[in-house]
Parts: C-alpha cells; structure tokens; sequence
C-alpha cells in the first residue's frame, strides 16, 4: 500500500533524527509526557503542606528564626525549589548514567562522612552528625550516604543478572555489596547517628530483597542486626542522651519533665486535635511551643494538633501514593538494577515516614529522623528529591514496552 506525500511527511517530521532543536524537543516532550505525575504531585503537595506546617510551628519562635516570621517557611520553600531543580537534573541524566559515576559518588559520600569525625564536624540535637558550612548552613552527609549506598549496591548486584550471567546474584556477589554498604555504616556509627544507622539498615535489607539474593543472607543480617544492637548496648557505646530516649520510649512515665518531655507533649498535641484540628495556626500546643523541634522532628505533630486527623491522615495518604507509585515502578521496569535502586528507596521512604510519626506517638524511640518532604532541613530535603530524580528516571529510561 502506498502512502501519500501528506502522510510521508508527517512521517518524517515524527520521526526526526533525534539530533538537532526538533529532536531535542520531541525527546523532552517524551520524557514530560513519561513522568510519573501522581507521585510528583504527591511530593510536592507533601512539601507545600509541610511549608505551611513550618510556618504555624515556627514564626512566633523569635530566638529561632531571627526575628522574621517567614524565615523557616520561606527557607523550606527555597530548599523545595532547589531539590525539584536536582531531582529534573537527576531526570536529564538518567539512572543509567549515574550509573557509571556510583565510584565517585561512593567516594565523595564517605569522605564527607569521614569529615563528620574532623574538627569541622558540627554537634546539633546531641548529635556529631553535620558539617558547619560559611554562612550558616550545615550538611549532613549521612543523607547522601543513602544515595550513593542504594545506587552502589544496585550496581553490584545487578551487573551479573542484567549481562544474562546468572539469574539471581550469587555469594560473592552479596559480600561485596554487603562489603561496600559497611564501610559508610561504620563511619556513621562512630558519630554516632543511629536514626540514619536503622535506615541504612532497612535500605541494605530492601536492596537484598529486590536483587533477589538468597534468604539466608536476610535472616543472617536480621540476626547480626539484633547482635550489634546487644553489643552497642553492653559496650556502653551510646551517649548519654540516646540511652535517655531509649529509656523514655521504654517507660514513658519516666522523668515526663526531663527525657520523657517531647514525648508526652508530642502525644497533647496529636491528642487535642480530635477530627478536625483546632485550626492552621491556632495549636495551643503549637503557638504556646511546648513541643520541641516542631518544624524538623515533630512536625506531624503541628499537623495532628492543627489539621486532626483528618489533616494527618492525608499526609499519610500523600506518603501512601509515593510508596505505590515507586512499587509501580520497581515492578514495571525490565532490568534488575532499576528494581534494585527503587526498591531501596522505597524502604528508605518506608522506614523513615514510619520511625517519625511512630515517635510522635510514643510506638517508636525518638531518633531525629525527619519526615520525608515535610520536615524542614535542607540536606534531607535534597536527598529524597534526588531519590524522585531517580524513580523517575527509571520509569521515563524504561523500553515502550513495559508502559502501562
């Protein structure tokens, strides 16, 4: 059958070299039309509501925020701008890419975790866990740790699979990866940081699970896991304030004015929001700041005294759609390495979400954790953009085939 010079030419134009401004165009229009929107969507209705959230815990909070009510909240929407800015840099290279450059990745991670334990190592909360930046900005490397451990041991996993050497990743294999992820574990360990420690946990186990790797190695992890906590324990390696939270969580009648204080506010405050809260900006909890850290680890308790539970429990759907959206994901994509780095971000998202509301309702210990794209923080807002990047790019990367 023939085909007309209208339709060859529209064919043409369809199907453009893909070098050139029109190429160019098409391929951004592809990836636009590829993207995941209910998950975006989703994180950044998490980081808007988490900006009006920051604003009521925070602007009548003078010795904090500098004598401007919108510092933190004006801080928070900057912070947002810039990890959407890193999550599309994160899209326009592509997983595949970055790829190639885990190594340096990896390296620069440790190094300035290694840069935690030097001199400019800075103490917030009780934890040696940041680096003092001019300007008055701090780092946490322990957020990139994520990053770079997910994508490094989805890289070593998966090479033999994805080359159609093996079906499944073999002993050696998990040693190394196993043997890559330690190294960071370790640094972080000695800060100590044991919020980011459990996550990195939950990350390695996630990874583990999606490579597929037998189910002795998970259950051996689980029991070195409960071994190393014993260890830490009778080795008396926590300071003094993180054996006082473990004690508080433990019994949280103990001392309700000294270790068991947040807790307990933390439980008025969610308490007293019934159905439909008390109102944006009208928590007497919030407004008359019994609750500490409100704007970074208690932030879900603004919304639970402010919004009820109606409010929380969006923020809980919102985080809800994120994870099904990168199970989506993981599940769709045709090559183990994608599986691999999306589900580790999952259990990332998974854990950390979990381990902050459980503590603002005295099921889980206190540990500092932010709430993914809620809580203020620069570092921890870049890291879980960047994740995005990734889960984005896995899906746009993923062969025509696969869409559904």
């Amino acid at each position: 059958m023939t085909t007309s010079p209208t339709s060859r030419m529209f064919n043409v134009r369809r199907y453009a070299p893909e070098t050139g401004a029109w190429g160019k165009l098409m391929d951004r229009d592809s990836a636009v039309r590829k993207l995941d929107w209910p998950l975006l969507l989703s994180c950044l209705a998490l980081s808007l509501l988490g900006s009006l959230l920051i604003f009521s815990a925070t602007r009548n909070r003078m010795e904090l925020n500098h004598g401007d009510p919108y510092y933190f909240f004006l801080r928070h929407l900057l912070n947002t701008g810039i990890g959407l800015a890193l999550a599309a840099g994160t899209i326009w290279l592509g997983h595949r890419t970055l790829r190639g450059a885990i190594p340096v990745l990896y390296g620069v991670s440790v190094v300035l975790a290694l840069l935690v334990l030097t001199p400019i190592g800075a103490t917030i909360n009780g934890s040696r866990s940041w680096l003092a930046i001019p300007g008055g900005f701090s780092l946490q490397p322990a957020e990139f740790a994520k990053i770079t451990i997910t994508l490094g041991m989805a890289m070593i996993l998966a090479s033999r699979v994805d080359a159609g050497d093996t079906p499944h990743p073999d002993h050696r294999t998990v040693v190394q990866a196993l043997g890559l992820a330690a190294v960071p574990v370790l640094v972080i360990l000695l800060m100590p940081d044991l919020g980011s420690i459990m996550v990195l946990g939950a990350i390695i186990l996630g990874v583990l699970l999606a490579s597929g790797a037998s189910n002795r190695w998970i259950l051996g992890l689980l029991g070195a896991g409960v071994a190393g906590c014993l260890a830490i324990w009778q080795l008396n390696l926590l300071d003094e304030y993180q054996i006082a939270r473990f004690a508080a969580f433990a019994n949280p009648s103990l001392d309700p004015a000294g270790v068991g204080y947040n807790t307990n506010q933390a439980r008025i405050a969610i308490g007293g929001g019934g159905l439909t809260g008390s109102g944006l900006f009208h928590g007497s909890q919030t407004t008359g700041q019994f609750v500490p850290e409100q704007q970074t680890d208690f932030i879900f308790t603004v919304a639970g005294e402010e919004l009820g539970f109606l409010g929380a429990g969006l923020i809980i759907v919102l985080l809800g759609i994120v994870m099904w959206r990168a199970c989506r994901i993981a599940r769709e994509t045709s090559e183990l390495y994608g599986t691999i780095v999306a589900a580790g971000i999952i259990a990332w998202f998974a854990f950390q979400a979990f381990e902050n509301i459980g503590m603002t309702l005295g099921i889980m210990p206190v540990t500092g954790l932010p709430l993914p794209f809620v809580s203020y923080g620069g570092t921890s807002m870049f890291a879980v953009w960047i994740a995005i990047g990734l889960l984005q790019s896995i899906r746009v990367e993923r062969p025509v085939s696969a869409s559904r």
